[in-house]
C-alpha cells in the first residue's frame, strides 16, 4: 500500500468552469482551476501543494531559461459512463519522467510523488473531465531548474508542477506529412529519448516551414544519413507494411510513447507481427508506391492515433488508402477508445483509477 503523501490544499474561490466553452477546446489552451506544485532543494521534495492556477513569481536568472533544465510528461484523464474518472498508464510516464530527469541532470520524483500530485489535482477538479467522445483531460507535468546563477552546472533547486486542462482532438483530419531529409531531431548520443523543451524548440522553424509547405507533420529521420525515418513531431511514427506492423526502435533518439508500447501490444494480441527496428525511408516509399503500404498513423497521448493520409518525400507525395476503410488503426483506436472510457474491460489494468 502506497503511503498517503501530505499534500496541502488551497482551493479557488472563483471558480472558472462555469465560463468554459466545453463545445470549443482548443489544444492546450484551456485549464483547469488548480495546479500542483513542489520544491526540491537539500536533496528532498517539499511543500507538496494543490493551489489555485495562476502566475508565479521567479527570478529571471533561473538557470532553466539560460541553460534548458526543462522537461515535461504528457497524459491524459477519462470520464466513464458511471461518473468515474481514471488516468490511462501513468506508471509508465512516471518512469520516462525519471528517464527525462537524469538525462538532463535533475533529480529524480518519487513514483508516489508523480501519482498522488495526479490523482489529487485530477480529483479537486474532476468536474473539469470532459463527458464529450474524443475529449479528455490533458495531464501536463514539468519540472525546471530554479537556482538564481548564471553557470553552467546543474542547478541544486527545482520546481516540480502540474497543469490540467480539458482538451478535444489534437488533429482534426487525416494528415500530410513530409519526410524531413535536412533538418535533425536528435542525434545519437544526445536526448532525443527525453521529453525536454530543448528538443522541441529545436523543431519548430522545420515545423513551420513545413506549415507553409501545406504539410501537417514532419516525419524526422536520422541525424546521419537521413535514410531512415525516427517519428513525427508529435507522435511517434507506425507503419503497417505487408502486414507486419513497423516502427522505429525506441532508442537514444526516439521517444519510448506510452501509446506506441500500447499498440504494440495489442497487436501483438491480436497476431500481427511487430518489427521495432531501423525503418529505411527507401521502404516506406516503395510501399507507398506499390501497396504493401496499408496503414500509417502516428500514436501519441496528444495524438491518440492519427491516420496518416498522405507522405511527401524528394518533393513527390504519395497518397495512401483512405484512413476509414483501414482495418488495423480504426481497431486500435476504438479499442483504446473503449478502454480508456470504460467501455470495454481493462484487462491489462491500464486504467489507474481516481479515488474521490
Amino acid at each position: 500500500m502506497t503511503e498517503t503523501l501530505d499534500i496541502k490544499i488551497s482551493r479557488t474561490t472563483a471558480s472558472r468552469l462555469e465560463q468554459t466553452d466545453f463545445d470549443n477546446l482548443p489544444f492546450g489552451k484551456t485549464f483547469s482551476d488548480h495546479m500542483f506544485v513542489a520544491d526540491y532543494a537539500n536533496g528532498e521534495w517539499t511543500n507538496l501543494s494543490v493551489i489555485p492556477y495562476g502566475e508565479i513569481g521567479l527570478s529571471p536568472a533561473i538557470s532553466a531559461l539560460h541553460y534548458g533544465q526543462a522537461f515535461f510528461e504528457g497524459l491524459k484523464a477519462y470520464k466513464h459512463a458511471d461518473g468515474k474518472i481514471t488516468v490511462f498508464r501513468p506508471d509508465k510516464n512516471a518512469i520516462r519522467f525519471n528517464k527525462s530527469a537524469e538525462r538532463l541532470c535533475m533529480p529524480t520524483l518519487p513514483e508516489e510523488i508523480f501519482l498522488q500530485s495526479i490523482a489529487t489535482l485530477v480529483d479537486i477538479d474532476r468536474n473539469w473531465v470532459p463527458s464529450q467522445p474524443n475529449h479528455a483531460l490533458y495531464i501536463r507535468p514539468f519540472m525546471f531548474a530554479t537556482d538564481p546563477y548564471l553557470g553552467v552546472t546543474p542547478s541544486a533547486t527545482y520546481k516540480y508542477m502540474v497543469l490540467v486542462g480539458p482538451v478535444g482532438p489534437y488533429f482534426s483530419k487525416p494528415l500530410r506529412v513530409k519526410i524531413e531529409t535536412h533538418y535533425t531531431r536528435a542525434a545519437e548520443g544526445g536526448m532525443g529519448y527525453a521529453k525536454a523543451a530543448g528538443n522541441y524548440g529545436s523543431s519548430m522553424l522545420p515545423a513551420r516551414k513545413a506549415t507553409q509547405e501545406g504539410f501537417d507533420q514532419l516525419i524526422w529521420t536520422d541525424a546521419k544519413e537521413h535514410k531512415f525515418i525516427e517519428e513525427m513531431g508529435a507522435a511517434n511514427a507506425m507503419f503497417l507494411l505487408d502486414g507486419k506492423l513497423i516502427t522505429a526502435e525506441a532508442k537514444d533518439t526516439i521517444l519510448d510513447g506510452v501509446t506506441r508500447d500500447t499498440v504494440i501490444a495489442l497487436a501483438k494480441e491480436w497476431g500481427i507481427p511487430v518489427e521495432e527496428r531501423k525503418v529505411a525511408v527507401a521502404e516506406i516509399i516503395e510501399g507507398a508506391k506499390n501497396g504493401k503500404l496499408t496503414d500509417a498513423f502516428g500514436a501519441g497521448t496528444a495524438a491518440t492515433i492519427a491516420p496518416v493520409a498522405s507522405i511527401s518525400f524528394e518533393g513527390e507525395e504519395y497518397f495512401l488508402s483512405d484512413p476509414k476503410t483501414r482495418e488495423f488503426s480504426n481497431k486500435v483506436f476504438d479499442t483504446l477508445d473503449a478502454i480508456k472510457y470504460g467501455l470495454a474491460p481493462d484487462t491489462h489494468g491500464w486504467n489507474y483509477l481516481v479515488s474521490e
